[in-house]
């Protein structure tokens, strides 16, 4: 069994600064919030990568709390979300995870390789684009979040898709920033 210090130290040397595992509520995402702009404050951040890293995990954490799929047969940890923000070698890494329904991976799949394929340039055009074209999707959003994560952050999305059984998917988000 793992002791306490020995996963203390673990995150120590993987440089977390903040992870959570639970339901995402707004009064979460505005502690953490909260808590991540002290840290950067603390650890003398410029404010331009505050700003870049507070944006960017500002949209990451609002798509945990938005899409979520919601599935009356869903087992209870299937509710729950995961976000880690770390940072190493002067970047910041902010992870997230969640339950999908499988039948929606299909289409977050071909929009991420959407993204992932644009320019800097391109994705500027995409967000006018998707902007200009006034749908909103069934949760709400016109489907920025992922485009404007991408131009902020200036890297390539990382993210996977782990089957869990017939019905869902895990789907995991890694975005670097600096």
């Amino acid at each position: 069994m793992i002791s306490i210090f020995d996963f203390y130290d673990m995150m120590e040397k993987g440089n977390v600064l903040l992870s959570f595992k639970g339901e995402v509520t707004s009064e979460l995402l505005t502690s953490v919030l909260q808590i991540m702009e002290h840290k950067m404050d603390k650890m003398d951040e410029s404010p331009k990568i505050r700003k870049k890293v507070y944006n960017i995990l500002v949209e990451c954490l609002q798509n945990l709390y938005h899409h979520i799929d919601e599935d009356p047969s869903a087992e209870e940890h299937d509710k729950t979300a995961f976000f880690m923000i770390g940072k190493e070698n002067g970047q910041y890494s902010i992870m997230t995870g969640n339950y999908m329904l499988t039948e929606n991976v299909e289409k977050l799949k071909t929009k991420l390789d959407t993204i992932n394929n644009m320019t800097k340039e391109e994705l500027k055009e995409y967000y006018k684009q998707v902007l200009n074209n006034g749908e909103m999707s069934a949760k709400g959003g016109g489907g920025l979040g992922m485009i404007d994560i991408a131009r902020k952050s200036g890297h390539k999305l990382d993210y996977n898709f782990k089957p869990i059984d017939d019905n869902h998917t895990f789907f995991s988000l890694k975005v670097t920033v600096g």
